[in-house]
C-alpha cells in the first residue's frame, strides 16, 4: 500500500484536489466560509512552496551552480517561440485563433516550476543544474514578457516598467528567499542542516499537498469559467501538445549533453500558477485556464516518469 501511494502520489494529489473542491462547495453549512477558505489556500500555497524549496536547496552546493550549454538552448527555445508567436499576433491582431495562440505562448514562456528540483532529484537528475535554470528562466521571463506584451496585447494601464515590477514581485520572493535561507543554514547552522537533510522525501510530500491545493484552484477556475466549450477544448489541446513537445524537446537537447532528465524537467515542468496569473494579468483573461490544463498534463507525465524510474532504479529513487 505504501509503495502504491508513493508511485501514484501525484495522481492521488490531483484527484484529492478535485474531490475536495466539489465536496466543499456542496456542503451548505460551509457556504459562508468560501471566502475564508480561498484566502487560506492563497496563504498556504506559497508557504508550502517556500518550505519545499528551502528543504530542496539545502542540498544545493553553490560551488556546483554553473552554466551548461543546454541552459542557453532552452532559453532560446522558450523566448524564441514566445517572440515568434507574438510576432504573428502583432501582424494579425484580429486573428480568429488569437486566444489559442496566446494560450500556446503562455505554455511556452512559463518559467520552470520550482518543484521541478524535487522531481529531478527523484529521477536522478542534477539539482544544481536545474536550480541554475530556474533562476535564469525567471530572469528571462521578467525581461521578455514586459518587452513584448505591450505590442501583443496593448494595455494603457500597464507600462513596461510596471509589468516588469509585477512579474519580478511574483517570481523572485519565492525563488530567492528560500535559497538565501538554505545557504545561511548550510554554512552557519551545520547541526540544523544535517538534521533537515535526513528527511529527503519531505519536499516531495510537501509538493503533493501543494499540488492538491493548486488543483483545487484550477478546478474552481474551470468551473467558474465563462469560456465556451469549443475554446476550452482548443486550450486543452494546446496545453497537451505544448506539454508533450517541451518534455520531448528538453530531453532531446539534454541528451546531447548527457543531462537528459534535468533538461527535460527544466523545459517541460512549469510554474502553472504563474501561467494562470500571467494570463489574466497581461493577456486575454480566458487564456488563464490553459495553465490549469497544463498542470494536469505535466503531473501525469511526472507520475509516469517516477513510476518507471522507481521500478528500474529502486535504490536511486530512495536516495
Amino acid at each position: 500500500m505504501k509503495r502504491f501511494a508513493r508511485d501514484w502520489m501525484l495522481v492521488i494529489a490531483m484527484i484529492t484536489g478535485v474531490v475536495a473542491y466539489f465536496v466543499f462547495i456542496n456542503i451548505p453549512a460551509l457556504e459562508r466560509h468560501h471566502i475564508l477558505a480561498r484566502n487560506a489556500v492563497n496563504i498556504l500555497q506559497p508557504v508550502l512552496i517556500f518550505c519545499m524549496l528551502f528543504l530542496t536547496f539545502l542540498k544545493v552546493d553553490l560551488k556546483h551552480i554553473r552554466l551548461c550549454p543546454w541552459h542557453l538552448w532552452l532559453l532560446l527555445v522558450q523566448c524564441g517561440l514566445f517572440a515568434a508567436i507574438g510576432s504573428i499576433l502583432i501582424l494579425m491582431p484580429h486573428s480568429g485563433v488569437r486566444v489559442v495562440l496566446e494560450g500556446a505562448m503562455l505554455c511556452l514562456i512559463c518559467p520552470t516550476a520550482t518543484a521541478s528540483a524535487v522531481v529531478t532529484r527523484k529521477l536522478g537528475g542534477d539539482v544544481n543544474h536545474i536550480t541554475t535554470y530556474i533562476i535564469l528562466i525567471n530572469i528571462a521571463v521578467s525581461l521578455t514578457v514586459p518587452a513584448l506584451v505591450p505590442y501583443i496585447h496593448p494595455n494603457d494601464s500597464i507600462s513596461m516598467t510596471t509589468a516588469t515590477l509585477l512579474i519580478m514581485g511574483q517570481v523572485f520572493p519565492l525563488l530567492l528567499m528560500p535559497l538565501a535561507l538554505a545557504i545561511f543554514v548550510r554554512h552557519l547552522l551545520p547541526g540544523l542542516h544535517s538534521r533537515l537533510i535526513k528527511h529527503p522525501d519531505l519536499p516531495f510530500y510537501l509538493w503533493a499537498v501543494a499540488l492538491s491545493l493548486a488543483i483545487v484552484v484550477t478546478t474552481r477556475s474551470i468551473v467558474h469559467s465563462t469560456v465556451s466549450l469549443d475554446t476550452q477544448i482548443w486550450l486543452v489541446a494546446v496545453s497537451a501538445i505544448c506539454c508533450v513537445f517541451q518534455f520531448w524537446l528538453g530531453r532531446l537537447i539534454g541528451a546531447v549533453y548527457s543531462d537528459t532528465v534535468t533538461a527535460g524537467q527544466a523545459l517541460g515542468q512549469k510554474n502553472t500558477v504563474f501561467a494562470i496569473w500571467l494570463g489574466y494579468t497581461f493577456f486575454t483573461p480566458v487564456t488563464a485556464i490553459v495553465g490549469g490544463f497544463y498542470s494536469i498534463w505535466h503531473n501525469l507525465i511526472n507520475t509516469y516518469q517516477l513510476y518507471r524510474h522507481e521500478h528500474h532504479h529502486p535504490q536511486a529513487y530512495n536516495k
